[in-house]
């Protein structure tokens, strides 16, 4: 495997991944995807469906696609044009739901942040594929109810309406950059740049804990980290993440403002995610700003993170190489082992053992981010 690692990554995707998950995880009465399938590929019918699970599985399809590697966008643009209908201003109200019955009545009116980041995201890949406009008019009155219903009065956005507002959160904040980022590239409008830097600004200012240099998650009102140093929680995916995504700033703006401080935040998220957040080849789950292990359990999504970053890296050393193929062996024997056929274990525990009895869709999307950077690479 050493060898033809890319081969084999495109093999699993194209032959095991992708075709369960556009089939088994795919409703084509509904034309729309399912959240979960079991071990044997059953889908899990659940009382409600997440808008950001739908618009994570549009966007692979439309990537996929678009790379060559799988076609099956076709269903991807129905389920948008459904999404569309069914979750946009279906109660009357700006904003998208959080997610829709099995009536096809909402399930929640919540509008959340974290969804729209990911809706703008499957818009931009949908675009990319299509080229059709209409989809950008979308986009844009998108960004202006967002603009609307969550702009924090001190910067940056609230995490949802409709729910009482304690703490700000990061999370959000990366993905709906992730996506300006995705309609930058594909339309070259500065609109979209302006909104991707000032996220950038965010995080630089805020995000950062000045007396570690780790990215918290969790902040007062104020942006004020949460809890008393030593106590906030960090993340190391999210560290892999975040470092991936300024890479991702300079590749489409070179010359963007901040651009040595991006540089310098972008390596250290990355080597202080390594040096505290990688055991026994797996990115556990959380950590503190000083450091210390507080959740030793692994999820997938953290995985794929750190294999998305090293596999982009331009000048890998020998031991970024083999650390990226350690993981990567360690991905396909311990979370998506051959024997689900292109599925994947979702959480495990310290001992390496399964914390959940099911499959998530929402997998999908952090995998096959990281599939496509990592076979593009030398």
């Amino acid at each position: 495997m050493r060898k033809n690692i890319h081969v084999f990554w495109k093999n699993w995707l194209s032959n095991k991944a992708l075709p369960l998950w556009s089939r088994k995880g795919y409703d084509p009465v509904r034309r729309l995807y399912y959240e979960r399938l079991t071990y044997t590929a059953t889908p899990v019918v659940l009382p409600e469906l997440r808008l950001m699970v739908q618009a994570r599985q549009i966007a692979t399809f439309c990537r996929a696609q678009l790379d060559g590697i799988f076609y099956a966008a076709e269903d991807a643009l129905h389920c948008l044009t459904e999404v569309e209908r069914r979750y946009w201003r279906c109660d009357g109200q700006a904003g998208w739901i959080f997610s829709l019955a099995e009536n096809d009545a909402p399930a929640s009116k919540v509008r959340d942040l974290y969804a729209h980041a990911f809706i703008l995201f499957a818009y931009a890949w949908a675009y990319r594929l299509t080229s059709d406009k209409r989809l950008l008019l979308t986009v844009r009155q998108t960004i202006a109810e967002v603009e609307n219903i969550f702009q924090a009065p001190n910067s940056g956005f609230i995490n949802s309406v409709q729910q009482k507002e304690t703490i700000r959160s990061q999370n959000p904040h990366m993905h709906l950059l992730e996506a300006y980022l995705a309609l930058f590239e594909v339309t070259a409008d500065q609109f979209y740049l302006d909104r991707a830097q000032a996220l950038v600004s965010l995080a630089l200012n805020k995000f950062i804990c000045p007396q570690s240099g780790f990215l918290l998650e969790f902040f007062t009102k104020g942006w004020k980290p949460k809890e008393p140093f030593g106590e906030n929680i960090v993340e190391p995916g999210h560290l892999f993440e975040w470092s991936w995504l300024l890479q991702e700033t300079l590749r489409l703006c070179p010359d963007v403002r901040q651009k040595d401080a991006i540089i310098t935040t972008a390596e250290r998220l990355y080597d202080l995610g390594l040096r505290y957040g990688v055991m026994q080849q797996s990115v556990c789950d959380a950590i503190n700003e000083c450091g210390h292990i507080i959740e030793a359990t692994t999820r997938i999504w953290p995985q794929t993170e750190l294999i998305r970053l090293l596999a982009s890296r331009p000048h890998k050393t020998h031991a970024e190489h083999a650390m990226l193929h350690a993981i990567t062996a360690r991905f396909f024997t311990s979370y998506a082992p051959q024997t689900l056929g292109g599925g994947w274990i979702d959480r495990l525990s310290e001992q390496g053992q399964p914390l959940v009895d099911y499959m998530p869709a929402s997998s999908l999307y952090h995998i096959y981010g990281a599939a496509r950077e990592f076979c593009a690479a030398p």
